[in-house]
This record gives structure tokens, sequence and C-alpha cells, in this order.
């Protein structure tokens, strides 16, 4: 039996803490930035949690059960 691999999309996107909640960066900060206001990129950069009903989905695609 082959060894199981992390998908690496997931790998690429997340990131666990130390209490076990998953790391995961906001959308829409990547280009077309001149339309949006100050605020809403500052928002955009602080990382966020992943919810809950994703969460057992995120760490089958990890790996790490």
């Amino acid at each position: 039996m082959p060894k199981m691999k992390t998908k690496s999309s997931a790998k690429k996107r997340f990131k666990l803490t130390g209490s076990g909640q998953i790391k995961r960066k906001h959308a829409f900060k990547s280009h077309i930035l001149t339309k949006k206001s100050k605020k809403r990129k500052l928002k955009l950069t602080h990382s966020g949690l992943v919810h809950t009903a994703d969460k057992a989905n995120i760490l089958q695609q990890l790996t790490l059960k």
C-alpha cells in the first residue's frame, strides 16, 4: 500500500494553530486593488479561521486526523 499524500493545494492554503484550529487567508486581495477601499484591503490582510463545518474536510485533505 503506498503512502497517503497530502493535497498540495490544502498544504499551501492552510496552517494549523497550536490549539488545533485552522488558519486561512482572505480572498479578493490579489489584484484589482485600486477600486477597493483602504479599510476593505486592510481587513482582507488579516488572516481568519476556518468555519467548523469545513474543518473536517480540510483536515482530511491534510491527512491530519
